[in-house]
This record gives structure tokens, C-alpha cells and sequence, in this order.
């Protein structure tokens, strides 16, 4: 894929991705995250307490994969290092744009409201490796 199809590709729907962290036993984790693009970078939200949460504060390195689960199947994978903030402005900004994404623009300002909260970190995904493929089942 090209740069614009994978931005396209990310952006489109309501696809989840699936975000790889290491836990602090060292284990793989993988857990379901809503996102929105900013630029090249990949936004999303989560509890400071949760295992995510926990595992970026420890350790910055991710990797997540957004796919297509049904024919012709695609997927792409950012491997790439996070910055975390608990900034309410946009905590409130993201998380309104993120609601409207996956619950419709109508819910996206509740959604926002409810996550802007103590407690909820922003993270921000800044890629360095992307891997891409379209039409998988060729």
C-alpha cells in the first residue's frame, strides 16, 4: 500500500486495532483499541491502571494491527513508541472525535465528556516501521 492507502485504510469504518504491549512478567498482551489518525500518528485512549496502561508507562514500544476481516483481506502494522498525556483539552478533543467514529457523530461529544476525565491518559502512537498489504487472498 501506499502511504495514502494505509492512511485511508486506518481511517476508514470502524475498524479496531489490535494493540501489542509487554506486560510486566514480560508476556505479550493484546488488546482491542478505538483510534483516530492525527497526521501519521495513531491516537487512542485508555485507563492508567489498565494492563495497557501500565505496560506503555514501562515500556514505550507497541505494535498495532488494524485488518480486514473478510475478503480480500488486508492488513496494516505500526510498530512504533508512544508519548502518554492526561492533558484535558485533548483528552476531550480526541476522545470526542473518537466516539463519533465508532458511535456516530451524535454520541461523540458524550463519549468525549466521559473520557476526559482523572484516571484516563491519551496516547499518541508515532510510527517507525509500517508494514501494509492489500488484496491478501490475491
Amino acid at each position: 500500500m501506499t502511504p495514502d492507502e494505509i492512511h485511508d485504510f486506518l481511517s476508514t469504518g470502524t475498524r479496531t486495532g489490535k494493540l501489542a504491549v509487554v506486560a510486566a512478567d514480560g508476556a505479550a498482551r493484546v488488546v482491542p483499541v478505538w483510534f483516530v489518525l492525527d497526521g501519521d500518528d495513531v491516537v487512542f485512549m485508555t485507563g492508567d491502571t489498565t494492563v495497557k496502561g501500565k505496560a506503555m508507562r514501562r515500556d514505550p514500544r507497541v505494535c498495532l494491527v488494524v485488518d480486514l476481516e473478510s475478503p480480500p483481506y488486508a492488513f496494516v502494522q505500526v510498530s512504533g513508541t508512544v508519548t502518554l498525556s492526561d492533558d484535558t483539552e485533548e483528552l476531550l478533543r480526541f476522545g470526542t472525535s473518537i466516539g463519533a467514529r465508532y458511535m456516530g457523530a451524535d454520541r461523540g461529544e458524550e463519549f468525549g465528556r466521559r473520557n476526559a476525565v482523572p484516571g484516563e491518559m491519551l496516547v499518541r502512537l508515532t510510527p517507525t516501521k509500517v508494514i501494509a498489504f492489500a488484496d491478501v487472498s490475491g
